[in-house]
């Protein structure tokens, strides 16, 4: 996580708590000189349309105020889905047994890019099974975690 998106989650966090959701997580993607801020919000009985309209107001008068943005910018809130990514380490936690895809953002054994079972979860490490094998990722080192849905 980039400096500016722990920037973000400190700054939208509270705002968030108060509608009574949980900030899941968020991305800052930069695509030039547009990018797009997207803000996931969760809650056990799930998100709506109305909940992420009534988040998105919100966010976007705290990011009016304090403009930690300088270049423009999309912001898109919604919840994590079906598939949806993993941030933090109870995430991680929680997605245990689970199938996963994880971008590695240094290569690891000659590869950046894994999709397996979630075997275990440590403090600063995950035990990915994939391919017959299993492979120790540190999460300082992933880009990017996802929870591959299943139907």
């Amino acid at each position: 996580m980039t400096k500016l998106e722990q920037d973000l989650v400190t700054m939208l966090t509270p705002a968030v708590e108060m509608l009574g959701f949980e900030l899941h997580g968020l991305e800052f993607v930069q695509a030039g000189r547009h990018s797009t801020l997207r803000v996931y919000i969760a809650h056990e009985d799930g998100i709506s349309v109305d909940n992420c309209a009534d988040a998105s107001r919100q966010i976007s008068a705290i990011l009016d105020v304090e403009d930690p943005i300088t270049n423009e910018y999309d912001l898109e809130v919604s919840s994590p889905g079906v598939d949806r990514p993993l941030f933090k380490q109870d995430h991680y936690e929680q997605a245990q047994g689970e199938e996963v895809r994880v971008r590695t953002k240094l290569p690891q054994d000659g590869r950046r890019n894994f999709k397996g079972d979630l075997v275990a979860v440590s403090s600063d490490m995950i035990t990915l099974s994939t391919d017959g094998a299993e492979y120790l990722i540190m999460l300082s080192n992933i880009e990017r975690a996802n929870l591959i849905a299943k139907f």
